[in-house]
This record gives C-alpha cells, structure tokens and sequence, in this order.
C-alpha cells in the first residue's frame, strides 16, 4: 500500500457540495435507531483520526466513518465513508474490534457503532466529505491520539483508548468486546435536527454521558 501523509491535510476548495443524505434510520423505521460504522487505519504505530466540524463549531476527532444507509452491508458502508472522507480505498477489514451502543433516553434514540480495523488500503489523503463535516485528517502517534480524542464523546475516546492501549473488556456473548452509554440532559433545542455522521455524532453541550459496560475496575 502507499502510505498517507502524518501531517494535517487542507480541504481542497470546492464549489457547490452535494450532500448525501444520512438521515435515514436503520434498525426500527422510527427514525430512532441508527447503525454506524468506523474504521481503524494504522500506519508505523501511527492511527488516522478526522477532524468533524459540529453544528455549533466545536471540532470532534474521531476515527473515520458513519451511517450505515438502508440496505447495506456495514463494511461496505465503512469503505465508501472512508474514501469520502479521507480519500483511502480500503482494502478489506477485519472482523468487529468491538461494538458500542448509546441510549439517549431523552430523545427515544438508539446509536449502535461498529468499529473493523483496516487490513490495508491505497491512495493519499484528500478531503472531498459530501457532508462538508470533516475537515481535516492525519495518522498520528499514540500521545497526540489521546490529546485529539479528549475533543471527542466518552463513547468515541473511551474505546479507542482502551484499543490503543491494548485493554480491551472481555468479549460478550458475541464473541466482540462491548461499550454501551446512557446520555442524557441534552436540550430539545439542541439537539433538533441532529443526526448520526459518523462514528462520535454531534454531542451538545451539557449532556451527561454515564457508562454502563464495562463497569468500572
């Protein structure tokens, strides 16, 4: 494979964007359950993470992906996600690394993630995002991963983290390591209009975010 650039990648200038809609629930035809997908890339100890531009102008970093669209398969979905956003063709992916579920009680929203590690890929890093939310790129080390993914939710920086460092939970009965949250406190106004982009979502201000597996210890 031909490696990516380690340093920050600008967006190219465009003209009008095209937007793919990723509003379209997964899972239960209410618009209330949602299925995402991410994917992890690694080059010389080194992991891609994005920059995510949130509605109210707060910048997320989290690993690439996002909506799984109505009718098809995850990894498929995984790899046209990464090529919008970083502009890699993945080559395959492995197995699930591990799964997270978010409840947001408050707004009757169910997220499940699904997070595969890349088994290699091709092509250089360039920002075309359709959804004009991700706006920058880069492989970097394991400390500045830690020092970007504190930007991101617990549900997003919490797995990862473990991933990283090599402490994953034991698997669930499925045979892949499981992370579920409860998010609550999040104000009707401020999250109106909110959907899933991707592997962290947008998470307003004031929301509280307790972790329900693993436990703690």
């Amino acid at each position: 494979r031909r490696l990516s650039p380690a340093h920050p990648v600008a967006r190219p200038s465009t003209g009008t964007v095209t937007t793919r809609c990723q509003t379209a629930a997964v899972g239960d035809g209410t618009g209330r359950r949602w299925k995402v997908v991410g994917g992890l890339l690694t080059q010389r100890g080194s992991t891609l993470l994005v920059a995510n531009r949130r509605r109210d102008g707060r910048v997320e970093w989290t690993p690439p992906g996002g909506v799984v669209d109505r009718g098809e398969v995850s990894v498929e979905a995984l790899s046209r996600e990464v090529q919008e956003e970083t502009g890699l063709n993945v080559e395959g992916w492995s197995e699930a690394v591990y799964r997270v579920t978010v409840d947001f009680p408050d707004r009757s929203m169910l997220l499940g993630v699904e997070v595969h590690l890349a088994d290699g890929w091709q092509g250089d890093i360039t920002i075309q995002d359709p959804d004009d939310i991700v706006e920058d790129a880069r492989f970097v080390d394991p400390e500045e991963a830690l020092r970007l993914l504190a930007t991101a939710p617990p549900w997003v920086s919490e797995p990862v983290t473990a991933w990283l460092s090599a402490s994953l939970p034991e698997p669930s009965g499925d045979g892949v390591p499981h992370f579920a949250y409860v998010a609550r406190g999040a104000s009707a106004s401020g999250m109106r209009g909110a959907s899933p982009s991707g592997p962290g979502w947008w998470s307003p201000p004031g929301m509280v975010v307790e972790r329900l597996a693993p436990g703690p210890g």
